[in-house]
C-alpha cells in the first residue's frame, strides 16, 4: 500500500482541503537472484517503498489499484481537485 497525505491551505481565508490518497501495488514473486539484480542496480536503495514504478521496478508491478501517480510520489488528479476547490468560484446558476 502507498499512502499519501495532501494537505491544502487558502492564504486569504484559511479553508483547508485535506485528503489521504490510498493505492495498492501488486508485485510479482521475486526469487533471490532477481532481487538481488534489481537492488545492484542501486535504483531502491534510496526510495520510500524499496522500488521505482516509474523505473526498472516497473518490470515487477503486476497491477496498480488507484493513483499512479500517488505510488510516484504525489496524487495529480487529487492535487487538481484540491485546487479546484480552493481556488476556483463556481458559477452562480442565475447570474
Amino acid at each position: 500500500e502507498v499512502w499519501t497525505g495532501l494537505s491544502l491551505v487558502h492564504p486569504a481565508d484559511g479553508r483547508a482541503v485535506t485528503q489521504a490518497v490510498r493505492s495498492i501495488v501488486k508485485f510479482s514473486r521475486l526469487d533471490g537472484e532477481e532481487i538481488e539484480r534489481y537492488v545492484a542496480t542501486g535504483e531502491p536503495l534510496d526510495k520510500a517503498g524499496a522500488y521505482a514504478v516509474q523505473g526498472r521496478g516497473a518490470l515487477y508491478v503486476e497491477a496498480i489499484e488507484g493513483s499512479y501517480s500517488n505510488v510516484v510520489g504525489l496524487p495529480l488528479s487529487h492535487l487538481k481537485h484540491a485546487l479546484k476547490l480552493l481556488f476556483v468560484v463556481p458559477e452562480r446558476e442565475n447570474a
